[in-house]
């Protein structure tokens, strides 16, 4: 095994074998191990207490992060002639529909979020072997299909990130930056398991929150102790 390097030291000095954090010390000590020289992103991960392949136990939701995430999402605004000047003006990086039906056909996907109308959805369809598997694809669950465009655009760039459950029974998700304050990454990480923990499906038994861990690029996992959050 490899010598660590004096930042590798730095960071498992800080990081206690065995403990889990409260989410407050969490959110500092995240910060304090990361020694990456780009903005880190700041990641979650939820294990729950469900079995996904069963419908009743899915969990999957939306949330609008205090705080935003920190990234500069590209936006696609796929709708009717009468709402592209609102979509514009609410932030959407494209708006049309025709033209980028065709460009998606052609392998664009430079984006990361499609927003479109219900009476659009149609049209979509074919394109699902591209956008799929890319997690592009507008769902109504997730607020992508709505009737009001200008609205979902502006949500979607103020911090609006949808999440579901994997196969695995692990949600994860990144919910902002490490150049945050650590105020900031635990208003955050409070928003979404707030919201994690009124999706429970009724059908699920047990312990829901299994487990919650915070981590950066590159960085450990930090472990956060599940009795904390009775206190957020």
């Amino acid at each position: 095994m490899g010598k660590l390097t004096k930042n590798q030291k730095s960071v498992a000095s800080k990081i206690e074998a065995g403990k889990a954090y409260t989410l407050k010390e969490a959110s500092q000590l995240v910060k304090e191990i990361t020694t990456t020289k780009f903005d880190a992103s700041v990641d979650i991960d939820v294990r729950l207490g469900v079995d996904p392949r069963k419908a009743n136990q899915m969990v999957r939701g939306v949330v609008s992060l205090p705080h935003g995430t920190g990234k500069v999402v590209r936006v696609l605004a796929l709708c009717t002639p009468d709402q592209e000047a609102a979509a514009k003006e609410a932030g959407a990086d494209y708006v049309g529909f025709e033209e980028y039906i065709e460009k998606i056909k052609g392998g664009w996907t430079d984006i990361d979020v499609i927003i479109t109308q219900p009476a659009l959805m149609g049209k979509l369809g074919p394109l699902g072997r591209i956008l799929g598997p890319r997690g592009l694809m507008p769902n109504p669950k997730s607020g992508t299909v709505t009737m009001d465009v200008a609205k979902a655009v502006k949500e979607v760039k103020q911090g609006k990130i949808d999440f579901k459950v994997d196969k695995t029974g692990i949600v994860h998700t990144s919910i902002g930056k490490v150049s945050f304050s650590a105020d900031a990454i635990r208003d955050n990480a409070k928003e979404f398991i707030d919201t994690i923990i009124k999706l429970k499906p009724s059908a699920a038994k047990g312990t829901y929150i299994k487990s919650l861990y915070l981590s950066s690029t590159m960085s450990k996992g930090i472990k956060v102790d599940t009795k904390s959050l009775d206190e957020i």
